[in-house]
């Protein structure tokens, strides 16, 4: 069964606990918070999501925070973590398919409860296609090993 990691803020809260409701029994959740809807630092999450599929701890990731722009931008400071910020289903599939994404972020106060669980659908259900588009991944490897040092 795949792994998939999962966390939020405060302001992405609720569509967290719906995506896992969505996905429990057809993946292993690991929620890495937050618990509640008090107020938290979105980086503290989205970190511990990145962390976790860089040292293989869980095959993907799936962040929520108001945007999904903020907790995004936390997880791709780890290097090797490719977390696009989709609002769409289309958006969704190519980040996997083109990019090889192994993170998502949705904004809670974006993206509808039902549009958001298409888009994970659409992500997890994609595979990525390589060929060109390895060597395109490969470019953006480099480039943040080039400002890695």
């Amino acid at each position: 069964m795949k792994k998939i990691g999962i966390a939020s803020d405060h302001g992405g809260y609720n569509l967290k606990e719906e995506i896992k409701k969505h996905l429990q029994g057809e993946f292993e959740i690991v929620d890495f918070g937050t618990d509640s809807l008090d107020s938290v630092d979105y980086p503290d999450y989205g970190v511990k999501v990145a962390e976790a599929v860089k040292s293989g701890e869980v095959e993907e990731g799936i962040l929520c925070c108001g945007t999904g722009i903020g907790i995004s931008l936390a997880a791709n400071k780890v290097p090797g973590i490719r977390c696009a910020v989709v609002s769409d289903t289309f958006s969704a599939k190519m980040s996997k398919a083109h990019n090889n994404a192994n993170m998502i972020s949705i904004g809670e106060r974006v993206v509808g409860k039902g549009l958001a669980l298409e888009i994970i659908d659409s992500w997890i259900n994609t595979e990525f296609e390589g060929d060109r588009h390895q060597r395109r991944v490969s470019k953006i490897t480099e480039i943040e090993k080039k400002y890695s040092k």
